[in-house]
């Protein structure tokens, strides 16, 4: 027999541990402003649910990663990344308790804080790296990259040093954009996959022929508009040439390096049959996947924009406690997109009387 006592409910959580850790930089919670054991559970509430992101973030990678991905396993995949998207609106709706803090009961501790900052997340840096955020896109502050920053104020502690070794970790991982894209080109298309003989040609068929209905659905769209009286018809065709331009250079990757140019074409073949075609069978778990992904960071952009909102109601657009322009940095990160082909490809969705004819239908059907 066990000489151990049977686990509590406190025993298994670490209660013990997890409620002596709201003191902020005082020795005993008690010693904190009226509301800041509020501030402080909030934010620590949110890491906790970032540290579970992560978790789910990397699980539904490593599934889209395989080589191979069975269709048995995208739901795994789809699974794990409903479960982040049900966290970023919960944690958007947290913000709702975060606002139970007037202006005037944040200033009684806020200079507590400086120099340090929300800015500092280290969490909310490694999900944007697992996601795919490139450096590039980054809005840097005060001419300064936020990982720069991170990386300078991680060197004076154990803890910050842990922190830049996750980040520089991450920075090494396959990214879920990736591992996407890579799922994504070996999408078959009409009954073609990437090694199979004719593919090229196959692919450059379906998209040239979708390309011929988009243009055509916007001649016919423009011809509607001049003739019911609401549009002027210049006007309405420099849009509509500008429109068919903008295809035209998303389905023939003209915006990547030469090199990268027939990979990113099958990708994007890959998300336009996906949504085109996604009554059929074979399909019908691909486009839960893509809606998902879509979903998240929407999801994302939302938390953002609450956050910043949130922010603004209650310090105003003063500078941040680390030196940031507050809201200012806030609102220029809703600009991220980081799975932009899913959004482009949006744009240019034919309805389903439009769409190319499907060759050998029988391939996305019910297996017999």
């Amino acid at each position: 027999m066990s000489s151990h006592p049977p686990p509590t409910y406190w025993d298994y959580l670490k209660l013990e541990d997890l409620l002596q850790l709201q003191s902020g930089l005082e020795d005993r919670d008690t010693d904190l402003a009226p509301d800041e054991l509020h501030f402080i559970v909030v934010h620590q509430v949110y890491e906790l649910w970032f540290k579970l992101s992560l978790r789910e973030l990397r699980l539904a990678r490593d599934w889209l990663a395989a080589p191979r991905v069975p269709e048995e396993t995208v739901p795994q995949v789809v699974h794990h990344l409903r479960r982040v998207n049900e966290i970023l609106k919960l944690a958007a709706d947290q913000f709702r308790v975060m606002e139970t803090l007037a202006p005037q009961d944040f200033l009684d501790f806020r200079d507590k804080l400086v120099p340090s900052s929300g800015f500092q997340s280290f969490q909310m840096r490694e999900i944007e790296i697992v996601l795919g955020l490139a450096d590039a896109q980054r809005t840097q502050i005060g001419g300064t990259d936020p990982l720069d920053h991170i990386r300078t104020v991680a060197s004076t502690s154990r803890t910050g040093k842990q922190a830049w070794g996750r980040l520089e970790a991450a920075r090494n991982e396959t990214t879920l954009r990736s591992a996407l894209d890579d799922w994504l080109h070996r999408t078959p298309i009409q009954g073609s996959a990437p090694l199979a003989a004719g593919d090229a040609g196959a692919v450059e068929q379906f998209l040239h022929e979708y390309l011929a209905s988009y243009a055509e659905l916007q001649r016919v769209q423009t011809q509607q508009l001049v003739r019911s009286g609401m549009g002027n018809a210049q006007a309405a065709e420099r849009r509509a040439a500008a429109d068919l331009q903008r295809a035209t250079a998303f389905v023939e990757a003209a915006d990547v390096a030469a090199t990268e140019r027939t990979r990113v074409q099958r990708i994007r073949a890959g998300i336009l049959f996906i949504e085109s075609y996604r009554d059929l069978p074979l399909l019908a778990w691909p486009r839960l996947l893509v809606d998902t992904i879509v979903e998240l960071e929407e999801l994302f952009v939302l938390w953002r924009t609450r956050h910043a909102r949130m922010v603004e109601r209650i310090i105003g657009r003063r500078l941040g406690t680390g030196g940031s322009p507050g809201v200012e940095y806030l609102d220029q990160t809703l600009q991220y997109r980081i799975f932009v082909d899913l959004w482009s490809a949006r744009t240019m969705l034919l309805p389903r009387s439009a769409l190319p004819a499907l060759r050998n239908p029988g391939f996305y059907g019910f297996a017999a």
